[in-house]
């Protein structure tokens, strides 16, 4: 409470204020002057946000654990032996405290039960964020729904809650929340929860629990069909009743200082007039500050053609160079990567293919075109936490899991979606064949079309807004995280190269000083970029794996290291950080990390 009492007493005052100037000022901040007056409940519940994440923090949530990206290094969690109970973390119940303080004591009658009811719901929804979190991470975790006091050593000191009793309450209090929020719009920036949101997140969780149910093979009280149904009927509500739709301009749900209202249900604001600003494009754009993440190229290769055909159905896809690969893609594509002719005040930018673009497909979606915040936290664009364009997901999957899915439902979900992508075919029918690529490379598990294509569209709809490592796990796809980082094709090494085809030279990959010379003086660039890569597949340096064709190349980061990179079932839930074992005995550790065992891949 000490981290908002002073806002809360600002709030107060200033409410006391604006009556009568001559009305004794009120200067107490004991429990009654918060909870008796909506002006306190509504000041109290501003403290609850701070559950959510900062902006800087939300827009590099990607920057590493995905399997579509590489980085500068491989991440702990999933680099072998580098993860245990002794370097865990997240075991912290401090924000729950805060939460449940507020349930538990907003019951004063001298305001409407409505009212109460409303601030009561915006506290359960962040209640069920918390514990959503909580069972992601660490599978069964305490229930604790009031602030607890030192003597209840029974609940200090118990052992864990059974994940179906924690995710029966959690969604107990997203309904209560769906139903009792009053508020149905937050038109300024959309950075206030409304009753749409709950409706959005109860979709969300709905979803991931009736998935993780369903591939894991959880023999629980609540069936995963139940949390399937569930998750569509949530999302249903948002897309029936909240006025929603989804904004013409892909790119400006991600650039805009003020998010679209239109598809936005969530966001986090940032203001260059108050100060309040992040680090997206430093952390995106530079060379240093950051993960350094690149997309690689079998990823790259699942975004659909214009025509909503797999780009793998073309001849010769597998050596077509950055230029070709680019055209007549999914719009989505040159919404999220630098592409051949892209411009940053007005200058012409390809990828830094040397620094950060090791692999030739560098990240543009959550940054600006302007360079002013590459090198400095100057970011004052709008960072989505809830939107429609994943309501339409989440309603696709959850129906498409049950069955149920129709070609109506395909139409205003994953058809609406790739529309809006420039996509023309395919919008108004499900898929009745399996995409081969797609299947092979990433869901080799799957036979159903309509779940191949969901997941594909899923996956490059929410590229880099965090829902990849959450998707893998509740899939039980984590062996992805162990994918070779491969990139674009070159046509060739030691010879300059045109990667946008504008009939300049753009880069010289050399081998060798004579290499890069002999390149040099074939080149009609006198500053092209000059990038050292190394035949030798266990190189420190920049790659090239030989394409296959006789001639070309694919470059490849640290797949020298591939060996050191794993996946094990227990790597599914995070082991319970030591220091709490230590405290409390009756807390068991999750299986496989028991006594210290690190990420091994067992």
């Amino acid at each position: 409470m000490k981290r908002y009492i002073w806002y809360i007493i600002v709030v107060v005052l200033m409410s006391a204020g604006c009556s009568k100037m001559d009305e004794p000022v009120i200067t107490s901040t004991d429990k009654k002057a918060i909870f008796s007056s909506e002006e306190g409940l509504k000041a109290y519940s501003i403290s609850f946000y701070d559950i959510l994440p900062t902006a800087t923090n939300q827009a590099i949530v990607e920057q590493s654990l995905v399997d579509y990206g590489a980085t500068n290094g491989i991440g702990s969690f999933s680099q072998l032996n580098s993860y245990s109970e002794n370097n865990s973390s997240g075991w912290s119940w401090s924000v729950l405290r805060n939460i449940n303080y507020f349930i538990v004591n907003n019951t004063d009658p001298v305001i409407s039960e409505s009212v109460r009811n409303n601030y009561t719901g915006i506290a359960r929804f962040f209640r069920a964020w918390f514990y959503f979190d909580m069972v992601k991470r660490f599978g069964d975790v305490p229930w604790v729904d009031h602030p607890l006091d030192p003597s209840e050593k029974d609940i200090l000191y118990g052992p864990r809650d059974s994940r179906e009793l924690v995710m029966e309450k959690v969604y107990e209090d997203l309904m209560f929340a769906t139903q009792n929020i009053t508020s149905t719009k937050d038109a300024q920036q959309s950075t206030l929860v409304t009753k749409w949101v709950a409706y959005a997140f109860a979709s969300r969780v709905a979803l991931f629990e009736g998935t993780f149910r369903k591939y894991h093979k959880l023999n629980l009280a609540t069936s995963a069909e139940t949390w399937l149904k569930r998750s569509e009927d949530a999302a249903a509500e948002v897309m029936q009743k909240s006025g929603k739709s989804l904004n013409n301009n892909y790119r400006q749900l991600f650039t805009s200082d003020v998010p679209p209202v239109s598809e936005t249900l969530l966001a986090i604001a940032s203001s260059a007039t108050l100060g309040i600003k992040h680090e997206a494009n430093w952390r995106w754009a530079s060379e240093t500050y950051g993960t350094s993440l690149n997309l690689i190229r079998p990823f790259v290769c699942t975004y659909l053609q214009k025509d909503g055909t797999p780009y793998t159905g073309r001849v010769g896809w597998q050596y077509q160079d950055f230029y070709e690969e680019f055209q007549n893609r999914d719009g989505r594509l040159n919404a999220s990567l630098r592409y051949p002719g892209y411009t940053r005040e007005g200058i012409l930018t390809l990828p830094v293919l040397n620094g950060y673009a090791r692999l030739g497909y560098q990240p543009i979606k959550l940054s600006v075109d302007a360079t002013l915040g590459d090198s400095r936290s100057e970011s004052t664009h709008a960072v989505q936490l809830v939107r429609l364009g994943e309501v339409l997901l989440n309603y696709a999957e959850a129906k498409a899991e049950q069955g149920t899915l129709t070609d109506q439902d395909w139409t205003k979900t994953i058809g609406a979606l790739r529309a809006r992508a420039g996509i023309t075919g395919g919008l108004t029918t499900k898929p009745t064949v399996a995409d081969s690529y797609l299947k092979n490379t990433y869901f080799p598990n799957i036979s159903d079309p309509v779940i191949l294509e969901i997941r594909r569209e899923r996956a490059i709809e929410l590229l880099f807004e965090g829902f990849r490592f959450d998707d893998l796990r509740r899939w039980k796809c984590g062996e992805l995280l162990k994918m070779s980082w491969e990139g674009m094709y070159i046509p060739g090494i030691n010879q300059p190269l045109d990667v946008d085809h504008n009939g300049k030279h753009d880069v010289i990959y050399y081998t060798d000083d004579t290499g890069l010379a002999a390149a040099l003086a074939l080149s009609n660039n006198s500053n092209p970029y000059k990038v050292k890569v190394s035949t030798d597949l266990k190189a420190n340096i920049i790659q090239v794996h030989p394409a296959g064709n006789g001639t070309g190349y694919y470059l490849a980061w640290y797949t020298n290291n591939d060996s050191k990179k794993v996946w094990g079932p227990k790597q599914y839930l995070y082991p319970i950080p030591v220091g709490a074992i230590n405290l409390n005995p009756q807390i068991k550790q999750n299986p496989g990390w028991e006594k210290g065992a690190t990420n091994d891949g067992n």
